[in-house]
């Protein structure tokens, strides 16, 4: 006869301290307007500042994002770091709509769809980069609420500025209230 013991799960932390220590430093240096919960299998809240990016930030910013960065929710999973956390914006939360198309770069569950791939995650990845593509898919989905672009990015805007001076037209047309026509660009290829 085979018995089965009583196998206890513990949380993906405590199967890897190094990588928990690493996340938890890396977060604090980069977003510290982050704080970790441990609830479920863990992950961090708060607001994203407007622009981490590694570039100046474009005029007019403030005005096109009403002055602050995003409100999100991340949400580990037991099979961390093999799999990446997910990522929910709260605060501009996607219209149930924005969430059925691929344009939006939403997934049906409302969060944030941030790879081309399965295989696009690298579990030697930072956490960190991919807060910074969710704090810039803020920026893009703010350019598509103002009308400036008909899709989002393929590859996303933290390396590729060909969008930035589309904050400046959207962030005029925003203050002063016309409703002039602006060109819509088509999201870009990379």
């Amino acid at each position: 006869m085979t018995t089965s013991r009583a196998r206890t799960p513990i949380n993906w932390w405590v199967a890897e301290p190094a990588r928990f220590a690493r996340d938890r430093a890396e977060v604090a240096a980069r977003f510290p307007a982050l704080t970790w919960t441990s609830d479920g299998a863990g992950g961090w809240e708060g607001r994203l500042p407007m622009w981490p990016l590694d570039r100046p930030e474009p005029p007019g910013l403030a005005a096109l994002l009403g002055g602050t960065g995003m409100e999100v929710v991340i949400a580990y999973g037991q099979a961390y770091p093999m799999v990446p956390p997910r990522i929910y914006p709260v605060d501009p939360r996607p219209e149930p709509v924005e969430c059925t198309q691929h344009r939006w770069h939403v997934n049906g569950d409302g969060s944030l769809c941030q790879f081309q791939t399965d295989t696009a995650w690298d579990p030697r990845d930072s956490i960190c980069d991919l807060i910074m593509k969710a704090a810039a898919w803020h920026v893009e989905y703010a350019l598509m609420k103002a009308g400036v672009l008909d899709q989002m990015s393929l590859h996303g805007i933290v390396s590729n500025p060909a969008v930035d001076h589309l904050i400046i037209t959207a962030s005029e047309n925003a203050y002063s209230g016309r409703d002039a026509v602006v060109p819509k660009i088509a999201g870009s290829a990379g």
